[in-house]
């Protein structure tokens, strides 16, 4: 796994347990449906490498989900939100234990 991808989506997790409580809600519903559209993509059997090369070029299709989810909140439609929702999706790796 790259390390630059890894710390970018550690930095999306730090910045979610960061998120006021304000605006917690919305941009929790944009990481559960980011992680929905990744397990439609990829399905439930995914290795770390293919998570991100998934991520690579995803900013497009990231932010159009999140705009829809959360029309009213640009917070949500910050990168960092889709980067969380790669460190949680990521953790269901098949070689996730390989890499942490």
């Amino acid at each position: 796994m790259l390390d630059y991808t890894r710390f970018r989506w550690e930095d999306g997790e730090r910045r979610l347990r960061d998120v006021p409580p304000a605006s917690r809600r919305p941009v929790e519903r944009v990481v559960e449906q980011t992680v929905a559209e990744l397990r439609r993509r990829l399905g439930s059997a995914f290795t770390a490498q293919e998570l991100v090369e998934l991520y690579e070029g995803s900013e497009a299709w990231t932010m159009a989900l999140a705009v829809r989810v959360a029309p009213r909140e640009p917070l949500a439609w910050e990168h960092w939100v889709a980067d969380a929702a790669f460190a949680r999706y990521v953790r269901g790796a098949t070689d996730w234990q390989l890499h942490s």
